[in-house]
């Protein structure tokens, strides 16, 4: 499962954000050419603004998504707009002490993530920003209330997300997938269109072509460079993906038959076991090779056996980064978390790690049922948890990940070492449990079944974004460019006929919620690198995908010195510290998975691949 971490950037760009103080930050620059005192003085100013108003923004958006009423939507749509204002000022006010000489690198480079820090920006046009921070609450509250159906009968959010993991009755599942995007999704087509205008205007303020451009411009490169690095990342995988799509086809096509799903062409979507086909771990049964298919285990089973509660999964996973010398989580976690689902009120359900006052006030939110998913998410969102504490003592414009795609990638790191070697060293299965080596090709599928499977629909979202916002996707054709970009990267088509009164991108959490998405690509390949450098570190000498670096130390000093950098640096020098390369590759991804793709392309000789 796919998470986001809330920063105050993050806050900015979601609109939901507190109310402006009084004190306001120094004239960006006086008549005539800005010098280097004026610009520290105004960044200084900046900072100290932006942190006095990132606590309270944290706590309006921590009520309204953990509360969903029309008060509380009206308090963010509120707040939201007046912290967009503020934001596309500061961005304003950086880009005037362009070309500035004799700028610190500090300086300079908080300039830079001010610029590029509005994730979704308001025009100065008058009542722009309330417009804009109404329609983006609306949307992502109407996504947290949004309800499917089942059998005629509604069903939540939460509860559809897991019965789509286990229902194995294609009819159902064409409900359950039809029900949701209609209801969730179509309803905020309008909505979506003139969020996309007003942002697109407030982009071309602050001197980008339009907000996809923006969003790429945050990556220490151009917007151009950043597009390239992507399809070159993805040109690594894909043959990875494609040898485990025909895979899966032929493997879905001997339980439901032609008629369901054929032998050749697309996957049905609402077949792989997830709402959005993004992973496809749930269905591993239905995949399993014979003889090595069956673990001999089931980490949801082990939970429930030994008696394991959402608490007490969440305390597990905070004890991984006891283990490698990481201080215990604040007793306000404990207090202020939301770990289950209220049973009293509507919540949004979707996964989360939060910062409230960017140094100690550290939660996460979840609706956590005792299940392997659940498990896992618990080990990524306390990744960002503890990045965020990592860099807490840094000036308040570094306090974010290297790039976004490190702070999804730390958790999701530490995540991989959910091996049978940590369960057995928590208590979890008894070593004579373990599978044996020739369950290997089991446990790497089992594996590839989300981490390989999600690659391209980690891409597509935001290529689906950045060709709304550049006009390559006009407002007519938001579900035929949808559509089209599931086919092409994915290989994937919906259950039922869709049409321009559709709108399944607002079906996925992070369109309506404005969270930019390319950082979930990244992370999927960047946790390998991760991952295969604290193996090298601790000294692990076994095949790479049974490491477990679960109690080193030493791996753990490493990983905070990467960590407590926060983004005081181009991303580049971040990840050598930790790996040694510069360079973000899906080679160590391709590497770990080296043995199932030989195993793949062995089965699959003489089917089509392709769709």
């Amino acid at each position: 499962m796919l998470r986001t971490a809330v920063s105050f950037l993050a806050l900015a760009g979601a609109l939901t954000a507190g109310p402006v103080l009084a004190q306001t930050a120094p004239a960006a620059a006086t008549a005539g050419t800005p010098t280097a005192a004026q610009a520290d003085a105004w960044v200084a100013g900046v900072e100290k603004e932006a942190a006095q108003l990132g606590v309270d923004a944290a706590r309006v958006s921590w009520v309204n998504a953990t509360y969903i009423t029309d008060d509380t939507d009206a308090l963010a749509a509120k707040s939201g707009a007046e912290m967009t204002e503020k934001a596309v000022e500061w961005a304003k006010g950086a880009a005037r002490f362009n070309g500035t000489p004799g700028l610190s690198y500090d300086t300079k480079r908080k300039l830079d993530l001010l610029r590029n820090g509005v994730g979704l920006p308001a025009p100065t046009t008058p009542g722009a920003a309330d417009e804009l921070s109404t329609l983006t609450t609306r949307m992502s509250s109407s996504y947290g209330k949004g309800k499917g159906s089942l059998n005629g009968q509604p069903i939540n959010g939460s509860d559809i997300e897991a019965a789509m993991g286990t229902e194995r009755d294609p009819a159902k599942l064409k409900e359950m997938w039809t029900s949701w995007h209609d209801n969730v999704g179509a309803p905020m087509r309008k909505d979506y269109a003139r969020m996309t205008a007003i942002s697109n205007a407030g982009a071309k303020e602050l001197g980008f072509a339009d907000v996809g451009a923006m969003w790429r411009s945050g990556y220490d490169m151009t917007p151009e460079q950043f597009a390239v690095l992507t399809d070159k990342i993805w040109a690594e995988v894909e043959p990875l993906y494609k040898s485990l799509h025909t895979y899966v086809r032929w493997k879905l096509n001997a339980k439901y038959g032609d008629a369901v799903q054929p032998k050749t062409g697309p996957i049905r979507s609402d077949l792989l076991g997830n709402m959005w086909a993004q992973e496809w771990g749930n269905i591993y049964d239905l995949v399993a090779p014979p003889g090595s298919g069956d673990l001999g285990y089931d980490t949801g089973e082990l939970l429930k056996a030994k008696g394991y509660d959402p608490v007490r999964m969440v305390k597990q996973g905070e004890a991984f980064y006891s283990s490698l010398g990481f201080a215990p989580l604040p007793q306000t976690f404990w207090e202020r978390s939301q770990i289950t689902k209220p049973r009293d009120r509507e919540v949004i359900c979707h996964a989360s790690a939060w910062d409230i006052d960017n140094m100690d006030d550290i939660r996460i939110k979840m609706c956590t049922k005792v299940n392997a998913d659940d498990f896992v998410t618990i080990h990524h969102e306390l990744g960002h948890n503890y990045y965020q504490r990592a860099y807490k003592n840094q000036p308040f414009l570094y306090k974010n990940g290297a790039n976004d795609g490190f702070h999804e990638a730390i958790g999701d790191t530490v995540a991989l070492s959910i091996t049978p070697d940590y369960l057995v060293k928590i208590g979890l299965l008894d070593q004579s449990k373990v599978p044996s080596a020739d369950k290997d090709i089991g446990l790497l599928l089992r594996q590839a079944m989300d981490k390989v499977a999600f690659l391209p629909f980690g891409l597509l979202v935001d290529k689906w974004r950045w060709g709304v916002f550049s006009g390559q996707i006009p407002a007519g054709q938001y579900q035929a460019g949808w559509d089209a970009l599931r086919l092409k990267y994915q290989g994937v088509v919906p259950p039922v006929a869709r049409d321009e009164s559709k709108f399944d991108p607002g079906a996925k959490y992070h369109i309506p919620a404005t969270v930019p998405y390319t950082r979930y690509f990244l992370a999927r390949v960047l946790q390998f690198q991760f991952y295969k450098a604290a193996c090298q570190q601790a000294g692990w000498k076994g095949p790479l995908h049974r490491c477990s670096f679960y109690g080193n130390k030493a791996v753990g000093e490493k990983l905070n010195a990467m960590l407590s950098m926060g983004q005081s640096k181009p991303w580049p020098d971040a990840l050598q510290v930790f790996t040694g390369s510069r360079e973000m590759s899906g080679k160590a991804m391709i590497e770990y998975f080296a043995p199932l793709k030989a195993w793949l392309d062995k089965q699959n000789q003489g089917k089509p691949s392709g769709w």
